[in-house]
């Protein structure tokens, strides 16, 4: 196979979308992602340096992968993340370079990302209530959040998108403010169901607030939904357009209707793990190759090995949607 031949799994799907976790490390603790307590992260020495990183996008962008975001655990508290964005802005095939984060130290980063090279920023944001604020996150950040993304928007970050977890029996009624503070500030807003990621294993089916729900909600509220054809795209959100106007607003239900036959991601762990899947258990170990001084060809090989060994769906689609052996700040967002 050539060696720039495209990242094509056994299902035809070509992966185009690399996730990497910069840390496990966070300045929140969300109840869906991570223990509010005996958090055990990866020591220094265990967490890819800038330059394994580099490198690996390098053979990756040589495979086809065009989009780079990168995640956490929270990645702006990561220390002097700002070259490691210059660094991969830099690599040649990578067409959109971005990243999520909590925003609480956008104020602080925001201009300097931008100069780095960032493209684009997803902020997470699941309310606007204080008090609800902190009992999803065990923080009481909101205020800073919020001056993080207007921090963002002074530093010439025009494309700013807020992802926001629904969750049954807590945020019904975020769904409604939420879609009208996108629009104040022109941002595309995008509802994501709750998945069994969970530090603390509460997930269960019946906290899900599906996309169904969701729509029906912001309906109710801006006029009809006119769906905008997926064309193909492999992005998990279903867009809509509401009668009312303002900018679309995606869904992903990744429990309800799963998106895994449009899949095109890869994901590397802090530590340098491959994963295919966010629902997978399956390893494919980057950072040993790296650290003993492999050949780009044996790096790209198992990349190739890890898109191969993809399944086709992650267990929604039989009912038996479980969760994986790690929780989300250890996957990366």
């Amino acid at each position: 196979m050539s060696a720039t031949a495209p990242l094509v799994d056994r299902f035809g799907r070509v992966h185009t979308d690399l996730r990497i976790s910069v840390t496990d490390r966070c300045n929140l603790r969300c109840v869906y992602c991570m223990p509010e307590a005996g958090v055990a992260f990866r020591s220094h020495d265990d967490v890819l340096r800038f330059e394994e990183i580099e490198r690996f996008v390098r053979v990756a962008a040589g495979l086809g992968i065009r989009e780079v975001r990168l995640t956490g655990g929270e990645p702006l508290v990561r220390k002097h993340v700002g070259r490691l964005v210059a660094m991969l802005a830099a690599v040649p095939g990578i067409d959109d370079l971005a990243m999520t984060t909590n925003a609480i130290l956008l104020p602080q980063y925001a201009e300097s990302l931008k100069a780095a090279g960032l493209g684009r920023l997803n902020v997470s944001l699941d309310t606007l209530d204080r008090r609800k604020f902190v009992e999803i996150t065990r923080r009481d950040e909101l205020a800073q959040v919020l001056e993080g993304i207007h921090a963002a928007r002074r530093a010439g970050f025009s494309r700013i998108k807020i992802n926001a977890l629904a969750i049954r029996g807590q945020t019904e009624d975020e769904v409604v403010r939420l879609a009208e503070f996108a629009r104040a500030i022109d941002a595309e807003l995008r509802f994501i169901e709750f998945m069994p990621l969970d530090g603390d294993g509460r997930w269960s089916g019946d906290r899900v607030l599906t996309g169904g729900e969701i729509l029906a909600l912001l309906a109710e509220a801006f006029g009809p939904a006119e769906p905008l054809s997926h064309g193909g795209s492999p992005a998990p959100a279903a867009q809509y357009r509401f009668a009312s106007g303002g900018p679309p607003i995606g869904i992903i239900a990744t429990v309800s209707e799963p998106f895994c036959r449009r899949c095109s991601r890869l994901r590397l762990t802090a530590e340098g793990q491959i994963r295919n899947c966010l629902f997978s258990s399956d390893d494919y170990d980057a950072r040993a190759l790296l650290r003993r001084g492999a050949s780009d060809a044996e790096l790209a090989d198992l990349i190739r090995r890890a898109v191969l060994a993809k399944q086709e769906a992650h267990g929604t689609e039989s009912g038996r949607l479980l969760p994986p052996d790690r929780s989300m700040y250890q996957i990366g967002g």
